[in-house]
């Protein structure tokens, strides 16, 4: 046993093997690729022990350097990269949501190479304010007076109840409490901003007498909660817009309406319910609209707060505002994608996410057949590859019950089990995720475009071990 351990070699002779056979490791701060390189021969030190390992030949470094590169560059890996989605889910809240425009994109990396003028007034070269960097264009495409931005739908939530209902009760239909990602409840954000939540109504019922009956001196204001993440169907009711409005102007209350996903755009022409849009709501009389930017809006992570001008002032001066503010790469993406909108069919064009909603049926089923084509073509016998109609989700907590009519690209591999394929395709790089349909996995051209089929290939054809192939 001990000839073995001497026949691992020292951890220096390593590091330059490493760099003569990938150059672009010099990069790398060299604290870590020593830590790596110990982590690794540390392993077959175990091994030795174990039994597993008897021949010294077998640990020299001419034979452990490709095992020695493969566990480098892994452990050389950022921990946020990029995947591959195949799942069809377009707004994958596991997979960062949104995928940004490519004008978003490039204004996020103007901001970030250099300095500029998140908080600098160009005029006077004095102290500017970051929030009205994107005010008026959210102004200008949703009609409000005012409008501000912070981090999340969540703490914008957060911030609308500290500052007017804090101490005081906000009334909100029982129906409406719902539950968002990550175990999250609309009752918990309540409860950590200070006011005290007042149900009415029942789970499927609430009438406008519910609400009016709830109003006592300590009523701060009502609010109303989109259900983008659910239904509730068969007897059931709920009070309109205009007329909860009406109830809140007569005891002089805002109206806040949380919108969770929210959005600019019309999606009924793609199939789609016609869910209310931010202009909509504000127009039917709500005081203050809540929405998040990552979802149906196409942008980046952020929390919209839209509405009266009095109301937005009032947030903006709550000392909570600066804990809850997004930073200049965010506000140069969001307003990068608001700019699209001004233009409808560019920003259908040009956001990924209103693009992958908006792709018909058939132009998905030849994109299916094309991709088919590619994979039989470099996959061979290593797997069946065959074409079955399906559906698509929006995702995001947006549309629940809907479906997005597509052709799913099946893969059965000759080898191995779907399970084991898509075990072997997270631990790719890229990863590629995607759909476990009747044992075989399953691709969904919606959110895996042509773009990304060469990288699909080639961690599929290595899943496989299929050879290469030009």
């Amino acid at each position: 046993m001990s000839n073995l351990f001497r026949a691992i070699p020292a951890v220096d002779l390593c590091l330059e093997a490493l760099t003569a056979a990938d150059p672009g490791l010099a990069q790398a701060p060299r604290a870590l690729l020593r830590e790596l390189t110990a982590a690794f021969w540390e392993q077959r030190r175990q091994d030795i022990r174990a039994g597993r390992c008897q021949e010294s030949a077998a640990l020299g470094l001419d034979a452990q350097l490709p095992a020695l590169l493969a566990h480098v560059r892994s452990g050389l890996r950022p921990c946020l990269r990029p995947v591959l989605n195949a799942t069809g889910v377009v707004i994958h809240t596991n997979m960062g949501r949104s995928v940004l425009a490519r004008e978003a994109r490039a204004a996020v990396a103007l901001a970030a190479q250099g300095y500029c003028n998140l908080e600098l007034d160009l005029r006077s070269g004095g102290r500017g304010s970051r929030y009205d960097l994107v005010e008026g264009l959210i102004c200008r495409l949703s009609g409000a007076e005012a409008a501000l931005v912070v981090n999340n739908n969540a703490a914008a939530v957060l911030l609308v109840l500290d500052t007017f209902c804090k101490g005081g009760e906000v009334i909100v239909s029982r129906g409406e409490l719902v539950e968002i990602g990550g175990s999250f409840r609309i009752p918990d954000i309540m409860e950590k901003s200070g006011a005290h939540l007042r149900e009415v109504g029942a789970t499927n019922r609430t009438h406008l007498r519910d609400y009016a009956a709830a109003i006592t001196e300590n009523t701060r204001a009502l609010m109303r909660v989109h259900t983008s993440n659910y239904r509730i169907v068969g007897f059931h009711s709920a009070v309109s817009l205009p007329e909860l409005a009406a109830l809140a102007r007569e005891h002089r209350l805002p109206l806040i309406e949380d919108l969770g996903s929210g959005s600019f755009t019309d999606f009924s022409s793609c199939g789609l319910p016609n869910e209310p849009t931010v202009p909509f709501v504000l127009a039917q009389g709500a005081d203050l609209a809540t929405f998040s930017g990552d979802k149906a809006l196409g942008g980046p992570q952020a929390g919209i707060i839209a509405g009266r001008k009095v109301l937005v002032d009032a947030l903006k001066a709550n000392p909570l505002t600066r804990a809850l503010r997004c930073d200049k790469l965010c506000l140069a993406a969001l307003e990068a994608t608001l700019r699209l909108y001004l233009d409808p069919e560019k920003a259908r064009e040009r956001i990924p996410t209103l693009r992958r909603i908006a792709r018909p049926a058939r132009e998905l089923a030849r994109e299916a057949s094309a991709l088919a084509a590619r994979l039989r073509k470099h996959l061979g016998p290593a797997c069946r590859v065959s074409l079955r109609p399906d559906v698509s989700r929006v995702g995001g907590g947006a549309f629940p019950q809907c479906d997005l009519p597509t052709t799913l690209v099946c893969l059965k591999p000759a080898a191995m089990s779907a399970t084991a394929l898509k075990a072997a395709l997270l631990d790719a790089d890229p990863p590629l995720l995607g759909r476990l349909e009747e044992e075989n996995f399953c691709l969904d051209p919606r959110t895996l475009e042509r773009p990304d089929w060469n990288a699909a290939l080639r961690v599929l054809q290595r899943a496989l071990c299929a050879p290469s192939q030009s």
